[in-house]
C-alpha cells in the first residue's frame, strides 16, 4: 500500500534541463516509478542524448528543445505538452552556474544571465504549467534549489547563483501559500555538490574539491541519482500532506 504511492502510473511529467545531470537522473526516476516522461533542453545534443539513453532502457518519453528565459516559448511548451497530454508533474530543474567571480567584478551580463536561467526559468516554468494544473484542480511542481541559497558558500563567490537560488526557495514557498487549497503542491530540493557535467566542465575550480570535502561531513558529492530519489518522493502522491517545503540534500553540509 505505502509503496504504491511512489507510483506514477498513468501520469505526465515535465523536467526542464532533462538532457542529462540532475535533470536526466529524474526523468529515469519518474518513468521507473510509471510516468510518462517529457525531457526538455536548450542544447539539441544534449537533449537528444538524452531522450536516446531514456528510449534504450525502454521509458516513454518525448524531447522539446526549449530554452526557459524565452516566456513565450515556455508558454507554448505548456500548451503544446497539455494538448498531447494532461501534465501532472512538473520539475523545474534547468540552472546553470558560473565560475568564481567577485561581486565588485560582475558584469550586468553575468548577473542577469544567471538570474534569467535560475530564477525567471523556473518562474515561467511553474507559471505556466501550473495554470492547467490549476483548471484541473490537481498537480506537483518540484523546483530546484540549492544549498547555496541558504549559505553564502566560502570560499567561491557567486552572489548571482547564490541569490538566485535563495529566490527560488522563497517563490517555492510563495505559489505554495497560493496554490495549497486548489490542488496544486509546490515543493523544492536544495541539492550540494553533485557529480554532474555542469559541475566538472568549468564553473568548479580543482582547489575547491579539496575544500568542500573537508567541509562536508560525508566527504564526498552527490550523485545525480541522490537527487533525483527525493524529487520522486515529492513529485509523487507520497509526500501529498507536503508543500511549501525546501528538502536539503547536501551530505551534511550546511549542519556545521
Amino acid at each position: 500500500m505505502f509503496l504504491e504511492r511512489f507510483r506514477l502510473n498513468g501520469k505526465t511529467a515535465f523536467i526542464t534541463g532533462g538532457g542529462r545531470g540532475i535533470g536526466l537522473s529524474t526523468a529515469e526516476a519518474l518513468a521507473e516509478a510509471g510516468a510518462r516522461v517529457i525531457i526538455s533542453d536548450m542544447d539539441p545534443q544534449v537533449l537528444g542524448a538524452g531522450r536516446d539513453e531514456l528510449k534504450r532502457k525502454g521509458h516513454d518519453v518525448e524531447a522539446v528543445q526549449l530554452d526557459v528565459t524565452d516566456s513565450k516559448s515556455v508558454a507554448a511548451a505548456a500548451r503544446s505538452a497539455n494538448e498531447r497530454h494532461a501534465v501532472d508533474i512538473l520539475i523545474a530543474n534547468a540552472g546553470i552556474a558560473w565560475p568564481d567571480t567577485g561581486s565588485e567584478e560582475m558584469s550586468d551580463e553575468v548577473w542577469l544571465k544567471v538570474v534569467d536561467v535560475d530564477l525567471n526559468g523556473a518562474y515561467w516554468s511553474c507559471r505556466e504549467f501550473a495554470r492547467p494544473m490549476l483548471e484541473r484542480g490537481r498537480g506537483s511542481i518540484v523546483t530546484l534549489g540549492s544549498m547555496s541559497g541558504l549559505i553564502s558558500n566560502k570560499p567561491q563567490r557567486q552572489v548571482h547563483y547564490n541569490s538566485a537560488k535563495a529566490a527560488v526557495h522563497h517563490m517555492t514557498r510563495c505559489l505554495a501559500g497560493e496554490w495549497a487549497d486548489r490542488g496544486v503542491r509546490v515543493n523544492c530540493v536544495a541539492p550540494t555538490y553533485v557529480d554532474t557535467v555542469m559541475s566538472r566542465g568549468g564553473f568548479t575550480d580543482d582547489r575547491l574539491m579539496p575544500v568542500w570535502m573537508e567541509m562536508t561531513p560525508m566527504k564526498r558529492v552527490a550523485r545525480p541519482d541522490e537527487i533525483a530519489a527525493p524529487i520522486l518522493f515529492l513529485a509523487s502522491d507520497a509526500s501529498s500532506a507536503m508543500t511549501g517545503a525546501v528538502v536539503v540534500v547536501d551530505c551534511g553540509y550546511t549542519i556545521w
